[in-house]
């Protein structure tokens, strides 16, 4: 780019450059429910567009490997975030995990739920992933995604209350039962 270049382009901007806040804000209700669950896909993708690009250059196990350490730091950021928007310290128990867990991006486009909840433990389960129903229209055997779950749950966990331990119940490559594809147990220790 020359000195005349960018001396034109350099110009101070004529509007704030919030376009895309302002816009947010015009909109209604069921707007915004729609952008939000669009910005997940979106999310989602990239993720799935990512790992498949590092899959193709250096291999699954690279793949698996990298996906892991992104997320040992992407569910702590997420998890803070939430915590942030919601008003919640750490330390918050079980009641404060369940409530993070409803307000994760995965939340936004696949079927969860809690069962067996107390102050002390709860079991929660995801009845519909959208990656692993994408493999399955296509004929394809689960993901084996329990090595990067495990880091990705556990750190969620830890991040809202360091004392939550996480233990996998089923995670493909696991068996598991058709009313859930993965299941995790969450406790409080002492």
């Amino acid at each position: 780019m020359g000195e005349m270049e960018l001396q034109r382009y350099g110009v101070p901007s004529a509007v704030t450059g919030d376009e895309g806040i302002q816009l947010l804000n015009r909109q209604s209700k069921e707007e915004l429910i729609r952008i939000i669950i669009d910005d997940a896909k979106n999310w989602l993708a990239h993720d799935g567009l990512w790992f498949q690009a590092v899959e193709k250059r250096y291999g699954i196990d690279v793949a698996i490997d990298a996906d892991i350490e992104a997320w040992r730091y992407f569910t702590v950021i997420e998890a803070k975030r939430i915590m942030e928007r919601l008003g919640l310290r750490p330390g918050g128990g079980i009641p404060a995990l369940v409530e993070c867990l409803r307000h994760r991006l995965y939340a936004r486009l696949n079927l969860q739920d809690v069962i067996e909840q107390s102050d002390r433990r709860v079991i929660f389960r995801m009845l519909d992933c959208r990656v692993q129903s994408a493999r399955k229209r296509k004929g394809l055997p689960d993901f084996p995604c329990k090595e990067v779950g495990m880091v990705e749950y556990a750190e969620f966990a830890r991040a809202i209350d360091p004392r939550i331990t996480t233990r996998c119940i089923a995670c493909p490559p696991d068996a598991h039962p058709d009313t859930f594809l993965c299941a995790w147990e969450f406790v409080v220790g002492e």
